[in-house]
């Protein structure tokens, strides 16, 4: 029989008290594992989007037709609800589980020797996008799935994706300053093609609001705008970042920068074209369900590779190595020195 671990009143009222300081005295995770923890996060991140673009999609955006109730008698879905009330309070469960990906994100990140301030804020911000999102949806449900309050709930989950992939980003990095790897002329031209890149996904959300797909088979009030003429704009704003995407490849050979910009900058490009292929078929077919939700996922992956260029754009010291569980005492005390700078 194992050793039984012999808890004191006083470890269990600091347990209740800061139980992330509790944990984080007692248990300090490998780089790689809040590495994973961090891009858990992020998956489940994506996750949410597809899956609450499969329940617009399948007509079960009002499958619960209140909130936090599934209906006013019933916290769950029913059999007399149906399929529809399977696929949305499917969809409310899944919030749970990305809370549990994010809660995990935070403690592996506060656990970490020595402590990284920066990187568990990374985790708060994701948790409080995650509960701010949690209310809007349930405002969407409340409203009838106004078309404005769905792309406000669109923007917010982009929003909660781009804190999560930044978060994974610096969890295999150091704390030290940052470092440029290429010109101000260079990275200007960067942050305007994240520019483009945000008034893309805005516009999408407006296809979406005046498209055809509402959320539910009953009469859904629709932007009052000519959705195709909406569309058209939104393929011009692809058009402008995926020629600035290429113009910035061209840029980064010409100045010889390092590899890792330019391997973002070709993943970003490559999955700008399939985004657009997927596009482009969906408009000619008249929207098939399946093409706007595999363009639903492309939005997620475009929004990720084009953060993930400014983020490789710079280097910081005291980047983590892989095979090494702990960094050695040299590094641990250089890393604390910069965070208490």
């Amino acid at each position: 029989m194992g050793r039984v671990l012999n808890v004191t009143r006083a470890d269990a009222v600091a347990a209740v008290r800061n139980p992330l300081a509790f944990i984080a005295a007692r248990w300090t995770p490998a780089p790689r594992t809040v590495r994973r923890a961090a891009l858990f996060a992020l998956v489940m991140s994506v996750v949410i989007v597809v899956t609450g673009g499969a329940v617009r999609l399948t007509g079960s955006g009002l499958g619960c037709p209140t909130w936090p109730k599934c209906t006013d008698d019933s916290l769950t879905t029913t059999s007399a609800m149906g399929f529809h009330g399977a696929i949305e309070f499917g969809n409310r469960m899944l919030t749970y589980v990305l809370c549990a990906a994010v809660g995990w994100a935070i403690i592996a990140a506060r656990s970490e020797k020595p402590y990284r301030r920066s990187l568990t804020r990374l985790g708060w911000a994701q948790f409080w996008l995650v509960m701010s999102n949690a209310v809007l949806g349930g405002i969407v449900v409340l409203v009838g799935l106004n078309p404005y309050t769905v792309a406000a709930h669109f923007l917010a989950a982009s929003a909660l994706i781009a804190v999560a992939a930044v978060m994974w980003q610096r969890a295999k990095e150091g704390d030290g300053e940052p470092s440029p790897l290429v010109g101000r002329p260079v990275q200007q031209l960067v942050w305007f093609l994240v520019l483009a890149s945000t008034l893309l996904i805005a516009v999408g959300t407006v296809v979406t609001g005046a498209g055809p797909h509402a959320g539910d088979s009953s009469e859904v009030a629709r932007m009052p705008l000519d959705w195709e003429t909406v569309a058209k704009l939104h393929a011009v704003l692809a058009w402008i970042v995926v020629t600035l995407t290429f113009a910035l490849w061209f840029i980064l050979k010409a100045v010889d920068a390092p590899k890792s910009p330019l391997d973002r900058t070709r993943d970003l490009f490559l999955v700008l074209l399939s985004q657009g292929v997927i596009g482009y078929v969906q408009y000619f077919t008249d929207l098939p369900e399946m093409l706007v939700a595999l363009h639903m996922l492309g939005s997620c992956l475009v929004w990720i590779a084009v953060l993930r260029v400014p983020l490789a754009l710079r280097e910081r010291a005291g980047t983590a190595t892989a095979g090494l569980p702990h960094p050695a005492p040299e590094a641990t005390e250089a890393t604390a020195g910069s965070t208490r700078a």
